[in-house]
């Protein structure tokens, strides 16, 4: 079940989704779903819906609506094509921490206002470079985010990154689960050791583990590395940190 939804932010309306099990009882805890940098797309649609036959109520908003409302990459094409990757860069590029900062707070006052949504247990998941998103929103947020989760994510822990999310995580609350792609050039070993620790400082309930042989983008279907194995797994795992974290929140 799924309907389209518009939500006010500082710089424009947000366009999105809200998915629900088909035979959805009375309002479910919360769950923030981020695209990959391709954006909001068919295998996107689908892994939101898995997610919400789990039990929940899904938002999933267009990361990219500054620039653009609804799909981005054109249907035939890819994220990875040469023609298009300059375009998602450069959207990309404009989702600096600041304007995280004001699309958290408008993606919680949805979740607050919409009738399928319990408000009181919320989880965020992100992919790629959304991965940092889940971190920092827990970080910013602890008081409503009660688990995050991010997969094949980049650039968690840069060293010459003052705004990496690692820097931030001290303040987290959340039960966190991040699934690393392995040998993924945008998450090396020392980013992995990097965050570990510094989650581990912080006294963070969290478990990181390593997809061996899966690369970067391994549950994207529409990807050439993607890898059904290593996307089982992941659901696996997604539902199991919501099944533990949100419904002991509700």
């Amino acid at each position: 079940m799924s309907r389209s939804i518009q939500i006010d932010a500082p710089e424009g309306t947000i366009d999105g989704h809200v998915l629900t099990p088909a035979d959805a009882q009375g309002p479910l805890p919360a769950v923030i779903l981020l695209t990959d940098i391709g954006g909001l797309r068919p295998c996107y649609y689908e892994k939101a819906q898995i997610v919400a036959d789990g039990g929940y109520a899904v938002l999933m908003p267009n990361v990219y609506y500054r620039d653009a409302h609804g799909t981005i990459v054109p249907d035939g094409k890819s994220f990875r094509d040469d023609d298009i990757r300059p375009t998602l860069f450069e959207y990309a590029d404009h989702l600096t921490p600041a304007a995280q900062r004001e699309d958290f707070a408008a993606w919680l006052a949805a979740i607050d206002s919409e009738p399928e949504f319990d408000s009181s247990a919320v989880g965020v998941v992100g992919y790629c470079m959304t991965g940092a998103f889940a971190l920092r929103m827990a970080a910013w947020h602890p008081e409503r985010i009660r688990a995050a989760a991010g997969f094949h994510s980049a650039n968690l822990a840069k060293a010459d990154d003052p705004n990496s999310p690692v820097q931030e995580v001290a303040s987290i609350q959340a039960q966190v689960y991040l699934g690393h792609a392995d040998g993924d050039a945008l998450l090396p070993p020392d980013q992995i050791a990097c965050l570990d620790e510094a989650l581990a400082g912080a006294g963070v309930h969290f478990c990181t583990e390593l997809y061996k042989g899966a690369g970067h983008g391994y549950t994207a279907k529409d990807a050439p590395v993607y890898d059904a194995r290593a996307d089982a797994r992941h659901f696996k795992r997604l539902l199991t940190l919501f099944e533990e974290a949100l419904s002991k929140a509700a």
